[in-house]
């Protein structure tokens, strides 16, 4: 459902069956946004979670979790650096305007030279 809704707003995605596979792929690819569910076998997302925090280049990675998981530590974990927290079932609207939100703004464009004033004629 989550794959279906980022393709169809054009967003390009990495899918990870798990934890340990999802950090890798933040290692690897570097994303504009995560989209992370916190029940997740081999490592769970709060394990992701606790790894992004002790690495500088992770936590650059802007996290939206997704989970049924009502917990106060959830509030916790959006007080520590998590762009958003989406609760289950959601609506999908929602999840594209969180993604949108959190995505970092693009590049400033390239800053190019004046041209040098024409030679003055003889």
């Amino acid at each position: 459902m989550i794959c279906a809704a980022l393709k169809r707003d054009g967003y390009t995605f990495l899918e990870a069956p798990n934890g340990r596979d999802a950090l890798d792929l933040m290692r690897g690819e570097h994303p504009d946004v995560v989209v992370l569910d916190l029940m997740m076998p081999v490592l769970s997302g709060w394990d992701v979670l606790r790894e992004r925090m002790s690495d500088a280049e992770l936590r650059r990675i802007p996290v939206i979790i997704v989970s049924a998981n009502r917990d106060p530590e959830v509030a916790h974990a959006v007080s520590q650096g998590i762009c958003a927290f989406l609760p289950k079932p959601f609506d999908i609207g929602a999840l594209s305007a969180l993604v949108r939100s959190c995505m970092p703004p693009p590049p400033p464009p390239p800053v190019t030279a004046p041209a040098a004033p024409p030679a003055p004629a003889c």
